[in-house]
């Protein structure tokens, strides 16, 4: 019986921040999959090797952790001054599944890098020496993002001294601008969705916790560290490799979206595994980061610890970054409370890998919490580039 053969599709392998993704131009994939739909959910799901019911992503792409299981698409901007449009997908390990309902902050760093790269900015506006600056339409939430984008001789500038935790080698520094990050386009619109800077969340099965419930960055669920039974100074493993706990955090995840209205029956947080995000806060302490190293807890402000499709984030999403950021600078929410409390425009918080400092301003207008930018830098590295293959029948 013949097999259909494969195909080969432009595509390049980037690191964005602490994420690895495999980007595309729209324009490069099959005619099928230039527009939302099966065909392309098929296509990244083969591409990356999911559903694999061994977890291990042997037959493609992915690392098999969250942070390497995604996919990426870049265009020309359909919005007036943007430069480019950008489009991800966070393809599902075990599950035949692609989440598109949020965005990857990690991986914004490698739009912004990726579309100079692919030819997708105005050549008018790339210095041949200096920074240039990126618009972004985040197409999954409806929002910008500016990255600033190191150029030399006319073209990105990978290599630099600029550390980040979670990253092993240093690169260069691309900043980058979330701007209006309070509101993910959900019905409703809201920073807080419950109207609360603190809830009591109901946990079926679980029980009741404090809970502060934002939408900045991407809809996160933040809670005490002590309240479910931890210290914040908790590594992967101490995590991930407990079913129990797991389904805690399951648990917590889908009580939280269904009283931030992202979902309307539990049953429906499977087909919304992206968001929100569950992440535990605690006050400033000395711990040991996966690396090794030791982390002053005079040298943060406060410790969080995250979880990103079911697992235990080896460092920090970018997205919840800006959830940190933006929740840190209003007075009265768990993260701001675990920070010390007042007012503060910039947090530096301990995650697994180490810390990460990012920048929010909060003003108050009418009784409602809004938050202009936030601001944090990572740096991105093309990793190869060429084609990617998948058998022609895939999708």
């Amino acid at each position: 019986m013949p097999h259909a053969a494969q195909i080969k599709i432009p595509a390049t392998y980037l690191r964005g921040g602490t994420s690895k993704g495999v980007f595309f131009r729209l324009q490069d994939l099959p005619e099928s999959c230039q527009v939302p739909g099966a065909a392309r959910d098929r296509l990244f799901m083969r591409v990356i090797g999911s559903p694999d019911p061994y977890a291990a992503q042997i037959d493609g792409m992915g690392g098999a952790t969250s942070s390497t299981s995604k996919c990426v698409i870049l265009s020309k901007s359909s919005q007036p001054d943007h430069d480019v449009d950008y489009l991800y997908g966070q393809v599902s390990i075990d599950k035949a599944f692609v989440d598109w309902s949020g965005n990857c902050g990690n991986l914004s760093t490698g739009a912004g890098a990726f579309a100079l790269h692919a030819g997708l900015v105005d050549p008018a506006r790339i210095p041949d020496n200096g920074v240039c600056v990126v618009r972004i339409w985040q197409a999954n939430i409806q929002k910008t993002i500016i990255a600033h984008v190191p150029v030399s001789n006319g073209q990105v500038q990978e290599t630099g001294d600029f550390e980040l935790d979670g990253v092993t080698f240093p690169a260069a520094e691309i900043v980058l601008e979330f701007l209006d990050p309070s509101d993910d386009g959900e019905e409703g619109g809201s920073m807080f969705p419950t109207g609360n800077l603190v809830d009591d969340l109901e946990v079926p099965g679980v029980g009741t916790f404090k809970a502060t419930m934002i939408t900045a960055g991407i809809p996160t669920v933040f809670v005490n560290a002590e309240d479910i039974g931890y210290r914040g100074t908790e590594l992967r493993e101490d995590i991930n490799g407990n079913p129990e706990a797991l389904a805690r955090f399951e648990a917590i995840r889908v009580a939280g979206a269904l009283r931030m209205g992202l979902i309307k029956h539990a049953d429906e947080a499977l087909t919304r595994q992206h968001t929100p995000k569950v992440a535990f806060v605690a006050k400033a302490q000395d711990y040991k980061a996966s690396s090794g190293k030791i982390v002053q807890g005079a040298d943060v402000d406060l410790l969080v610890r995250a979880l990103s499709m079911g697992k235990l984030h080896h460092a920090m999403m970018g997205t919840a970054a800006v959830a940190i950021g933006t929740a840190a600078a209003i007075p009265g929410t768990l993260v701001n409370l675990a920070a010390g409390g007042g007012a503060r425009t910039a947090v530096r918080f301990g995650h697994p890998s180490g810390t990460l400092r990012v920048g929010a301003e909060a003003t108050q207008v009418n009784g409602e919490w809004t938050v202009t930018k936030a601001i944090m830098s990572r740096s991105a590295r093309i990793l190869m580039e060429g084609w990617v293959r998948v058998p022609g029948d895939s999708f």
